[in-house]
């Protein structure tokens, strides 16, 4: 690795760190496309950020839960839900074309986008008399 990929490296891991620490997100959304434009395959980009997001879970999970935020039997149910997930989905992923996975990758971030839009403009004020 260069010098400038580990810079950038280290600024994505900010980065994802940060908007994790924000918004519960930050893993797949920054690091699979920094990662390509890094030079990985689309593959390797989402290998490497299944892992690359396990530190920034447990520090997340742990701040969380000193504020009180955390619910462990959610997160239990739908942590295990997940691990059956992502052996299913690698299994089908080595199956897909690259391209076809980078397309597939970039509807699923519009999807997300576009839900997100569609909620915020139809979610009212959850205290209608606060300043």
């Amino acid at each position: 690795m260069s010098t400038s990929t580990v810079i950038v490296a280290i600024l994505l891991g900010l980065c994802a760190g940060v908007l994790a620490g924000l918004f519960g997100v930050g893993g797949g959304i920054l690091f699979v496309p920094t990662l390509v434009a890094l030079g990985l395959g689309q593959l390797e980009a989402q290998g490497t950020s299944l892992l690359a997001i396990l530190p920034t879970v447990l520090a997340g999970s742990w701040s969380q839960r000193r504020y009180g935020n955390l619910r462990a039997r959610s997160a239990l149910i739908v942590g295990l839900g997940s691990v059956v997930g992502v052996e299913i989905g690698a299994r089908v992923v080595v199956e897909v074309p690259e391209d076809m996975l980078r397309k597939l990758f970039a509807v699923l971030l519009f999807a997300v986008a576009a839900q997100l839009v569609w909620r915020t403009r139809r979610r009212r004020p959850r205290y209608p008399d606060s300043p």
